[in-house]
C-alpha cells in the first residue's frame, strides 16, 4: 500500500490516480493520520510532500522500517536519510516511479531481522545471511503461498531437502505430511509401486495392499529428490499424474485423487539430459514451474560461521558435547572449495567434536586439506624445574623410554651403571645432568648426529631430543 501525504492536494490526487491506474493500491492521508497511527502497515510505502505542522525529518526518522519517497525538489537534502529511497518530480514519469516503488519494496523485503521470518513463521534450518541465501528465502516465501510445482537445483550436499521442507512449512499445506522420496535410491522396477502403491496380488510378493508415497502425502507435500535419476518409463507415468491429478495403484482400477503438492530436486543438468534423450522435455516444463537455485557452500563462504554454530548446536543436542573454532580456523575453512558442500562441513564438525571435545580448534588442528592459512603451531616453553623433574622421572622409570609398555628397556638404572653414593654425598641435579649429556652425546656421535636415529636408540621422541640438545647446546659444531 502506498500512502501519499502531501498538502498540495492537486499533486497528491494526481499521483494517487496515476498509481491506481497502473494497479498500484494507494490512498491520500493527512498529518492527523500519522499522529494517530502508532504503527504503519508492514507493507506501507509513504510518499511525502508538503507538510503543514509536522517536520519532514522527524516523520521520516519516526518510522525507520518504512521506505519514504519524496515529492518536490525542495526536499532533496533529505535523500541522505537511510530510509528515503528517492525523489519523484513532476510531471510524474511512469518508468521512474515504478523503479522507485520497486526499490521501496526491496527495502521492505530485506529489512534486518525479517530474513528468517515470513507471515509470522520462521524458516527451519535455512541458516545464512549472504545475498544468495536471502534470495532463496525470498523465493521460498513467494512460492509457498501457492500450490505451484517447484524444482530445486543445486550441487549434492547443498541442502535441497531443507529448502523443500521450508516450502512445505510455510505453505497452507503445513498441517499435512511431508513425504520425501529419493528416486535414485529405489530400483526402477520398484519405483512405481513405491510412488503409487499396489493392490494385493499385483505381483509376486504383494501379499497385501500397500499405500504409495502419493497416497501417504495426501493433503501435504511430496518431495521427489534426485528426479534426474528417475527411469524414462516412470517419467511418463509421473507426467500423467501431474497433468490429470489422479492415479491408480499397481494392479488396481480405482482412480485416486492426488491432492498433493510436488517438489522435485536434482543435482543434474536436466536440459542436457533432455538433449541426450534421458529426460522428458514435457515433464521438465511441468516440474519447472518455479525453479529455485540452491547456492553451493563455496558461493556463500561468509555463512560458514553461522553454519558452524548451527551444526555445533545439533551435534551438542545429540552427543551432549561440542567444540569451538578460532577466528583463523574459520578463515581457513572459508578458503576451502567444499566439493561436498554443507554435508562435508557437517562431517568435519562432527569429527572435530570427537577429536577435541569441549576444546578450541585452531588451523593446525584441522585435517591437512582444510589448512589454507600458513600458521606456526604453538610450541609451549615449560619452566626449567618441570623439565628437570621430567628428566629425573625418565631416568628412574626405565631410562629414556617414552613408552611404559616396553617390558625390557635397553637401559636400566642400577648401582652398577650409576655408581655408588660417595660418603661425602653428591649434587644430584648436576650429576643427573652430566649423565644425561653423556648419554645423549654418545647416541648422537654413534649416528653422526642423525637426530631421528639417536632418539630411537635413546627411546625418546625426536622433539624431546631436540629440546634437550637445545638445552645443553649439543650441536654437531
Amino acid at each position: 500500500m502506498v500512502l501519499i501525504l502531501d498538502n498540495n492536494n492537486n499533486r497528491a490526487s494526481s499521483l494517487c490516480a496515476s498509481l491506481n491506474f497502473v494497479g498500484q493500491s494507494s490512498r491520500v492521508i493527512d498529518d492527523e493520520f500519522l499522529s494517530q497511527e502508532k504503527k504503519l502497515g508492514s507493507d506501507a510505502i509513504v510518499v511525502l510532500g508538503a507538510l503543514t505542522e509536522l517536520q519532514h525529518e522527524s516523520v521520516i526518522k519516526s518510522y525507520p522500517a518504512t521506505p519514504f519517497l519524496l515529492v518536490g525538489e525542495t526536499l532533496k537534502p533529505l535523500l541522505s536519510l537511510a530510509n528515503v529511497i528517492g525523489l519523484i518530480t513532476e510531471p510524474f514519469g511512469h518508468d521512474i516511479t515504478m523503479q522507485l516503488l520497486h526499490d521501496s519494496q526491496q527495502y521492505l523485503r530485506m529489512l534486518p531481522g525479517q530474513s528468517n521470518k515470513t507471515n509470522g513463521k520462521s524458516f527451519d534450518g535455512l541458516v545464512g545471511e549472504t545475498d544468495a541465501v536471502k534470495q532463496v528465502r525470498f523465493l521460498i516465501s513467494q512460492v509457498a503461498k501457492t500450490d505451484a510445482n517447484v524444482l530445486i537445483l543445486g550441487e549434492s550436499g547443498t541442502g535441497k531437502e531443507v529448502v523443500a521442507r521450508n516450502v512445505h512449512l510455510l505453505s497452507k499445506r503445513n498441517n499435512g505430511p511431508f513425504v520425501p522420496v529419493n528416486c535414485g535410491a529405489i530400483p526402477g522396477e520398484l519405483l512405481e509401486s513405491e510412488l503409487f502403491g499396489h493392490e494385493k496380488g499385483a505381483f509376486t510378493g504383494a501379499i497385501s495392499a500397500r499405500k504409495g508415497r502419493f497416497e501417504l502425502a495426501q493433503g501435504g507435500t511430496l518431495f521427489l529428490d534426485e528426479i534426474g535419476d528417475m527411469p524414462l518409463q516412470m517419467q511418463v507415468k509421473l507426467l500423467r499424474v501431474l497433468q490429470e491429478r489422479n492415479y491408480e495403484r499397481v494392479g488396481g482400477t480405482k482412480a485416486i485423487q492426488a491432492d498433493v503438492r510436488v517438489i522435485a530436486a536434482t543435482h543434474r543438468n536436466l536440459e542436457d539430459m533432455i538433449e541426450s534423450g534421458q529426460f522428458r522435455e514435457d515433464l521438465y516444463y511441468r516440474l519447472n514451474v518455479f525453479p529455485i537455485e540452491n547456492p553451493s557452500l563455496h558461493e556463500r563462504a561468509d555463512d560458514i560461521p553461522l553454519l558452524l554454530k548451527e551444526l555445533m548446536r545439533r551435534v551438542n543436542e545429540q552427543s551432549g558435547t561440542g567444540a569451538k573454532f578460532t577466528e583463523r580456523a574459520i578463515e581457513s575453512l572459508k578458503a576451502h572449495t567444499w566439493p561436498g558442500n554443507i554435508r562435508e562441513l557437517a562431517n568435519l564438525v562432527e569429527r572435530m567434536v570427537i577429536m577435541f571435545p569441549e576444546k578450541v580448534v585452531d588451523v593446525t588442528d584441522l585435517p591437512n586439506k582444510y589448512r589454507h592459512i600458513e600458521v606456526d603451531a604453538f610450541e609451549p616453553e615449560y619452566p626449567e624445574e618441570l623439565r628437570e623433574k621430567d628428566a629425573f622421572n625418565e631416568l628412574f622409570s626405565g631410562g629414556f623410554s617414552d613408552y611404559d609398555e616396553d617390558p625390557e628397556p635397553e637401559f636400566q638404572v642400577s648401582e652398577q651403571t650409576l655408581g655408588s653414593l660417595p660418603a661425602e654425598g653428591i649434587e644430584l641435579k648436576e650429576y643427573l645432568a652430566e649423565l644425561e649429556v653423556s648419554l645423549i652425546s654418545q647416541a648422537l656421535e654413534r649416528y653422526d648426529y642423525i637426530v631421528a636415529r639417536a632418539a630411537e636408540v635413546l627411546g625418546v621422541r625426536r622433539t624431546t631430543l631436540v629440546e634437550k640438545m637445545k638445552k645443553y647446546n649439543l650441536n654437531k659444531e
